[in-house]
């Protein structure tokens, strides 16, 4: 496959996670900023290749064989970012565009020695699950900070928004995966809340704690 292919597979993978039916070609070309056009023309070339179904208004589906190719790319992208960040030193905001080049890299042995080296780590610095070399995923239950109730407390443990700005914010905050937090109060308003990190009162608004997943 070329890059262009893996990274459309990847958008059609992480655009199925939300939802249960087909992907629309109009939410694939927002994701990967490209026109309508464009993403119709890669589609058909990735339904000859046998990696996704399209049928006119039910829109795109992964194969089983578009599936595995998908989660393989979206493997060796997080193990690229735990390894930059816990090898490298490199912070939790620095490593996506990193990653996104380092995960066309086509060695597969190269990849499993990379995980082997790693202590097959489950989860990226992000809290993504990474699938295994078989394409296996350890699945963690966890809700949004957004539907917890004042006087709830939970460990954060994702983030579902991992932009450098957001994850930037969340340092300012001292705000990481595994920190404690607990609801104090939520405005009725408009569902800012006040909590407690580590012994300190923050007031982060909805849209914050609605990127924050918390077990």
């Amino acid at each position: 496959m070329t890059y262009s292919e893996e990274n459309y597979l990847k958008a059609i993978y992480h655009l199925s996670q939300a939802q249960k039916q087909g992907v629309s070609t109009n939410a694939i070309a927002a994701l990967i900023e490209s026109k309508a056009s464009s993403v119709t023309d890669m589609i058909k070339k990735l339904a000859d290749k046998d990696l996704v179904n399209y049928q006119k208004y039910q829109g795109v589906r992964l194969t089983d064989k578009g599936l595995m190719a998908a989660k393989m790319i979206v493997r060796k992208h997080r193990l690229w970012e735990v390894f930059l960040v816990e090898k490298l030193d490199f912070t939790w905001d620095e490593v996506h565009d990193v990653a996104e080049e380092l995960e066309h890299i086509k060695s597969e042995k190269l990849i499993n020695k990379l995980d082997a080296f790693l202590g097959f780590p489950t989860e990226d610095p992000h809290g993504d699950p990474i699938p295994d070399k078989n394409g296996n995923i350890v699945k963690v239950d966890k809700q949004l900070l957004s539907d917890f109730e004042v006087g709830q407390t939970g460990i954060c443990v994702g983030v579902k928004d991992s932009s450098s700005s957001f994850l930037q914010y969340l340092d300012k905050h001292q705000i990481s995966l595994g920190t404690t937090i607990r609801i104090t109060d939520k405005e009725s308003f408009d569902n800012t809340l006040q909590i407690e990190v580590d012994g300190k009162t923050v007031i982060i608004s909805h849209k914050i704690a609605s990127n924050l997943y918390i077990k």
